[in-house]
């Protein structure tokens, strides 16, 4: 169902003149839908005759940058950064002039995937009509005397450091958001309130709202703006990453134990920060993986981050080409309940990964892996025409179903854009799979090797670790030898010819590996097209063979290394000379 809201707002200046109200809506420019739509509501207060500018200029403000703020950061983050800017103009401008020229109350509505923000400072107000009842989500910041109810105690530009109020919850289908000046909630009970928001559109509901407090004696500016949610928009990440750090973690389960209607069938991979287990849904008998953290993990707010991320971002590959050779992720349960605990379901699919395969026979045949590496590269071929990639290719996360579809698995620490920072800045992947320069190994056009800051990943860390599983599936070897997770990757030599290992490997295919997995990245395969390519043409058009690296290019230090030696050499010499040779 698509995003989709009713707005309707009046703005008047009843019996008081000027009208020191303002209000604004702004809905996401094309390509900016999952920021949401943002509205906001102010009354100007001044004793300086600048209520009303203080007022236009902070509602304009907001919604006109909101929109500009990165669309990693979270909606809390991106109101506090421009409300704040704002409070910091007009509370110099206030303070160079006194009286204070304009201060303004300030209540901002965002309306995101499945969440809502409010964003609140002063005694305008906002109300949440769901299911029949009627919920003030703000709280008004004024003096609690009878005779001073209208003393703001908070307001934007009246001191320098700004404290908002913040709300954010779920949104449903049917919910009506009020927002109202103290000109229209001052005049209106709850109940008035619900019967005026129920009109058939929400103009006419923000009509009827101001004539009911006009009608009611109002003597102030009188402003109302009703939001109606019609339809929303798949969860976006913040509704994922909110759900991650709401919900507990679930305990360590055990097989015939149950989790939300689902029963554990089997344990199936425990890494000490991640636990998949085989569940089975009783009703209908399917099969499910289920992903969650490992208990020890339930205070580390990175981790439930990052498996927020590869939810939202599993979720959001569904639509895409790439999806038929991924495995698909459930937004609901089965039995359509809510969750208690946080967890990632995915569909089950029998066959074995690669790595089972290769553990059984040791090898594969040239066909064989030669077809899960073309159908590998398809699907990162798409990935990364989205931007996303994934950082952990390995045989062990290439999954061949008894259906005949080779899958990618575990999108845990894949790179979208929207990645949390500490995941970003994270070195992930299996050691032996990571190509060079994430390890700080870097190549010179000139041909001089450096060491200097690991380099991010990017497409061409996928398709190396693609090489590398190739090369392995084909030769039961790593090209580099295995390096352990607290070791550092050294590539001091160039890898022997997959032939040498299994003569059933084609010379061609031999060139295709060794550009693969050049120590170079400017000879390797810049696109997942290019090295498909390779493979699609085989023998018809083969690849020539990299040029072997040269000593010092392979081993910087060698210069150093053969130095020594002569130094060595040429003391043992001398000594030999002064004590045996005749004077």
């Amino acid at each position: 169902m698509a995003f989709q809201l009713d707005i309707g707002f009046v703005c008047q200046t009843g019996r008081k003149e000027p009208n020191e109200d303002f209000c604004a809506a702004m809905l996401p420019p094309e390509g900016q839908e999952d920021m949401g739509s943002i509205v906001a509501i102010a009354d100007g207060v001044s004793t300086g005759g600048m209520g009303g500018e203080a007022a236009q200029t902070t509602v304009t403000s907001l919604v006109r940058s909101y929109h500009d703020t990165p669309e990693t950061w979270d909606t809390t983050v991106a109101l506090d950064r421009i409300i704040g800017a704002q409070n910091t103009w007009l509370a110099g401008t206030n303070r160079r002039r006194q009286p204070a020229m304009g201060l303004t109350t300030l209540t901002a509505l965002v309306l995101r995937g499945q969440s809502y923000t409010v964003a609140h400072v002063g005694d305008s107000r906002c109300y949440l009509l769901r299911e029949g009842q009627t919920v003030l989500l703000t709280h008004d910041h004024v003096v609690h005397h009878p005779d001073m109810h209208h003393q703001l105690l908070r307001a934007v530009g009246l001191e320098d450091h700004l404290v908002v109020d913040y709300l954010q919850g779920d949104l449903q289908v049917g919910d009506t958001f009020v927002m109202l000046t103290d000109g229209v909630h001052g005049k209106l009970r709850e109940r008035q309130l619900a019967e005026c928001a129920a009109q058939a559109d929400a103009q006419a509901a923000a009509e009827r709202l101001v004539a009911e407090a006009l009608a009611a004696g109002s003597d102030d500016n009188v402003t109302a703006m009703v939001v109606r949610v019609q339809g929303l928009l798949d969860p976006n990440l913040q509704d994922a990453s909110r759900a991650a750090q709401s919900l507990p973690i679930p305990p360590r389960l055990k097989v015939g134990e149950g989790i939300d209607g689902l029963t554990v069938t089997a344990t199936v991979a425990d890494n000490g920060i991640n636990l998949l287990y085989q569940v089975r849904d009783p009703r209908s008998q399917v099969l499910y993986a289920l992903k969650t953290l490992h208990p020890a993990r339930a205070h580390d707010q990175d981790e439930r981050a990052m498996l927020a991320h590869e939810a939202w971002l599993a979720k959001r590959m569904m639509s895409s080409r790439a999806a038929g050779h991924l495995v698909a992720v459930h937004d609901h349960l089965p039995n359509r309940q809510p969750r208690t605990a946080f967890y990632v379901l995915y569909d089950w699919h029998s066959g074995e990964t690669l790595q089972q395969l290769l553990d059984q026979q040791h090898k594969l045949g040239p066909v064989q892996a030669v077809s899960a590496a073309m159908q590998t590269l398809r699907v990162l071929g798409l990935l990364h025409r989205q931007g996303v990639i994934h950082r952990d290719i390995k045989p062990a996360n290439l999954h061949q179903g008894d259906d005949g579809v080779l899958r990618v698995l575990d999108l845990g620490v894949a790179l979208s854009g929207r990645e949390p920072h500490s995941m970003r800045r994270l070195h992930a992947g299996t050691p032996s799979f990571v190509n060079p320069e994430q390890w700080g190994h870097h190549s010179k056009a000139s041909g001089g090797a450096t060491e200097g800051e690991p380099e991010l990943p990017d497409a061409q860390s996928d398709l190396f670790a693609l090489g590398v599983t190739l090369y392995q599936l084909l030769t039961g070897k790593l090209p580099y030898g295995e390096v352990l997770p607290y070791q550092l990757g050294r590539y001091y030599r160039d890898p022997t010819a997959p032939s040498r290992h299994n003569p059933e490997v084609p010379i061609w295919l031999d060139h295709v590996l060794q550009k693969a997995v050049a120590r170079d990245k400017a000879q390797r395969f810049e696109t997942a097209e290019e090295f498909l390519l390779a493979l699609e043409r085989g023998a018809s058009r083969p690849l020539t063979v990299p040029p072997a690296s040269a000593l010092l290019h392979r081993d910087p230090t060698m210069l150093w290394k053969l130095l020594l030696g002569f130094s060595v050499l040429f003391n043992l010499l001398l000594v030999y000379w002064l004590l045996f040779l005749p004077k």
